[in-house]
C-alpha cells in the first residue's frame, strides 16, 4: 500500500510543475557561466532549483548561493566567494593550454580549486625513472597526491587513493552548505467586522497555499481544527467555542485555490465593551497549531471594531 504524501499546495503545484522541466531552459550565457564555475560545490538540489527558476530569479538565487557560503557574513567582503573564484583563475593560468580540456577542468585543477595550491609541488616532465611517463607529487600535510600523464598530453590523472579521495569528498561536503527542503508554514489572519446589535464577526481566513494536504487518490484532504475564545477587559472568559473544519479539494482544480483564501466566519454575541478574542488553529495532516490574539470592542450602536493588538502574530504551539 501506498502511503499518503503530506505535503503543502504549494509545494504539491511546486512538483508538478518542475516535473515538466527536464531541461535546461532559457540560459543565458552569464547562467551558463555560473552553473560552470560553481560545478565543485553546487549541490544537487540547488542545481535543480537553479534550472526551474524564471531567468529573473537566478541573479537573487546567484547571490544567496554566496552568501550563505560567507565564512564571516558580518564583514563587508565575502571571503568565500573571493578564495574560491581566485582558485579558479589561478588554476586556469596554472594549468591552460595542456590536456585538451581548459586546465581547471582537469584533476589537478579540481584538486587545487577544492584543496587549494600544495605546500610543495615536484614536478617531473619526463618522468621519475627512465621509461616512465611524466609525473607530479602534491604535498597536503602527510598526504601525498600523485598526477600521471599517461597519454603524454599534459593531460595529468590523479591516481586514485581511496584515502586521499575520501579527503576531497569530505572538502567538498564542507564546501557544501545543507540546503533544507522548501518549506511552507501553516499561518491564517484574524480579523473582526462589525455585524447587528451585541454581534460581531470573528474572519479567520487561511491561505490555501499554506495549508497542508494528504493526497488521497484524486483528491487532496485535510483538516482544520479551531479553538476559540474571547475574555472580557478583566480577563474573564466569556465565550469558548470548538469546531473541525473538513477540506477536500480536486488535484485536477489546484491553480484555481492557489491564490486565494479558505475564509472562516463566526458570529458571536457579545455586549457592549472591550474583549480579547484568542483563535487556535490546527493543520491536522502538517500538526503545527498556529494562535493568533486580536482586541475587540463592541459599541453600543452595535458597531464593533477588531484591531490586532501588539502580542499578537504568529505563534506555533
Amino acid at each position: 500500500m501506498i502511503k499518503n504524501l503530506s505535503l503543502s499546495l504549494f509545494v504539491i503545484l511546486l512538483l508538478l510543475s518542475c516535473s515538466a522541466l527536464k531541461i535546461k531552459k532559457n540560459l543565458t550565457p552569464e547562467d551558463k557561466e555560473f552553473l560552470s564555475t560553481v560545478r565543485y560545490i553546487i549541490t544537487k538540489q540547488e542545481k535543480k532549483v537553479f534550472l526551474d527558476l524564471a531567468p529573473s530569479e537566478r541573479q537573487p538565487f546567484i547571490e544567496e548561493f554566496w552568501k550563505k557560503r560567507d565564512l564571516t557574513p558580518e564583514t563587508e567582503v565575502n571571503e568565500y566567494e573571493e578564495e574560491y573564484l581566485k582558485r579558479v583563475q589561478e588554476a586556469k593560468h596554472l594549468f591552460s593550454g595542456e590536456g585538451g580540456a581548459s586546465g581547471w577542468l582537469q584533476d589537478r585543477g579540481r584538486v587545487y580549486v577544492l584543496l587549494g595550491p600544495p605546500e610543495q609541488r615536484e614536478t617531473y616532465p619526463r618522468g621519475d625513472n627512465l621509461y616512465g611517463p611524466p609525473k607530479e607529487y602534491w604535498h597536503y600535510g602527510f598526504h601525498v597526491l600523485t598526477f600521471i600523464d599517461y597519454r603524454w598530453n599534459g593531460n595529468y590523472e590523479l591516481v586514485e587513493s581511496a584515502r586521499m579521495l575520501a579527503e576531497i569528498s569530505s572538502t567538498q561536503k564542507l564546501l557544501n552548505p545543507e540546503v533544507k527542503p522548501i518549506k511552507v508554514f501553516f499561518d491564517f489572519n484574524l480579523d473582526a467586522k462589525k455585524a447587528a446589535a451585541k454581534e460581531a464577526l470573528i474572519l479567520i481566513s487561511i491561505p490555501y497555499k499554506n495549508i497542508w494536504f494528504s493526497a488521497e487518490g484524486d483528491e487532496l484532504k485535510t483538516t482544520l481544527e479551531l479553538s476559540l475564545e474571547i475574555f472580557d477587559s478583566a480577563e474573564k472568559k466569556v465565550c469558548q467555542e470548538a469546531k473541525i473544519y473538513p477540506i477536500s479539494l480536486a488535484k485536477e482544480k489546484l491553480k484555481e485555490f492557489l491564490g486565494q483564501d479558505y475564509l472562516i466566519k463566526i458570529p458571536v454575541q457579545l455586549d457592549p465593551g472591550d474583549y480579547r478574542v484568542s483563535v487556535t488553529l490546527k493543520n491536522s495532516t502538517e500538526g503545527t497549531k498556529v494562535k493568533r490574539n486580536i482586541a475587540l470592542t463592541v459599541q453600543e450602536s452595535g458597531q464593533s471594531r477588531g484591531m490586532i493588538v501588539p502580542f499578537s502574530g504568529r505563534r506555533p504551539l
